[in-house]
C-alpha cells in the first residue's frame, strides 16, 4: 500500500533520540528515493533538525550515482520508460523491479532507442537472423 504522507511517517523516526544517526540517514534516503528527490530547503531542514551535518555528505553523494537527491520541478520523470508489471506474480518482499531488467528485456527484443543506446545497434552488420551476435 502506497504511503500517502511520507513526511508524517518519517518525522517520528527522525526525532527519536534513541535511534542511531545512520538509521536516520537511511530513513532520509528512503524518503528521497520514494519521492524521487526533494528540494534543497527540505533537505537542509531535515539535516539540521536531525543534527547530522557532519554526515550529510552520505546523503548528498548519492547524486554521483545518478540518484535525484535534489529534484527539479521540470524533470521529475524517469530517464527510461518503465514497463507495466502489475499483472506479474511477485513475492511479498520483492515487489520492486530494477530498471536494468527493463533495459535488458528491451535489448533482447531490439527495442532500445538508438539515441539513448548508440552502441546497441538495432541490427548488427553480421546479423543474419539466427542466434546471438
Amino acid at each position: 500500500q502506497k504511503v500517502k504522507d511520507s513526511m508524517r511517517v518519517l518525522l517520528p523516526v527522525l526525532l527519536n533520540k534513541s535511534d542511531d544517526s545512520y538509521d536516520k540517514i537511511r530513513a532520509i534516503l528512503l524518503y528521497i528515493f520514494s519521492t524521487n528527490g526533494t528540494t534543497q530547503e527540505n533537505l537542509d531542514k531535515l539535516i539540521q533538525n536531525v543534527q547530522i551535518q557532519s554526515d550529510s555528505d552520505m546523503i548528498r553523494n548519492w547524486k554521483y550515482l545518478d540518484v535525484p537527491v535534489i529534484s527539479s520541478f521540470v524533470a521529475q520523470q524517469h530517464k527510461y520508460p518503465r514497463r507495466d508489471r502489475s499483472s506479474e506474480e511477485t513475492f511479498q518482499l520483492s515487489r520492486w523491479t530494477p530498471v536494468i531488467k527493463d533495459v535488458m528485456e528491451d535489448a533482447i527484443e531490439n527495442k532500445l532507442d538508438s539515441k539513448d543506446w548508440p552502441y546497441c545497434s538495432r541490427y548488427p552488420p553480421t546479423w543474419n537472423g539466427s542466434g546471438a551476435v
